[in-house]
């Protein structure tokens, strides 16, 4: 499936927090209560707006997928487990419509993540994932983000992942 992603704007943020709510009731589904389990509001993702880049891709009727960048440092984030950067981006609130997983659009939106940051410009991609059976950290590896490390932050573990650009 080919995926456009497009940098969302306050009228699009129902969608977006549509998807989020999609992707949180699926994964609780699959693997039960967790951080994962919250979704944000419309609200919550107009507020995203204002601190990052938030992209997404529609389908025929809805939005399929959705990731944000910024060069601000997410709360769950310790730069000390990163190699140095001047100009590091953040890659936060990536989600896949669930009936559509594992038909490349992650890969694809990836794609898109690496290509925006060398445009931006920014010298890599950093991001977490849960240190979980429902986090993504097998997909971020398999698309060469490499592991930099694991932590408990708030009651949740994470690993790191980054990607030179």
């Amino acid at each position: 499936m080919l995926v456009s992603l497009a940098v969302a704007t306050p009228g699009d943020a129902s969608g977006i927090a549509a998807l989020h709510a999609t992707v949180a009731r699926h994964l609780t589904a699959e693997f039960g209560e967790g951080h994962w389990s919250r979704a944000p509001s419309e609200r919550a993702v107009i507020a995203e707006l204002r601190r990052s880049t938030v992209y997404f891709a529609r389908g025929a009727e809805k939005v399929i997928a959705t990731l944000a960048l910024s060069t601000r440092k997410p709360w769950a984030i310790d730069k000390t487990y990163f190699r140095p950067a001047e100009r590091p981006l953040y890659l936060t609130s990536m989600a896949i419509e669930p009936s559509l997983q594992r038909q490349g659009i992650g890969r694809r939106c990836m794609e898109e993540a690496v290509k925006t940051a060398r445009s931006w410009p920014a010298d890599a991609i950093r991001l977490d994932a849960y240190d979980a059976p429902a986090g993504a950290g097998g997909f971020y590896a398999r698309c060469g983000f490499r592991e930099m490390g694991r932590v408990v932050y708030r009651k949740t573990p994470l690993i790191y992942y980054e990607l030179a650009v």
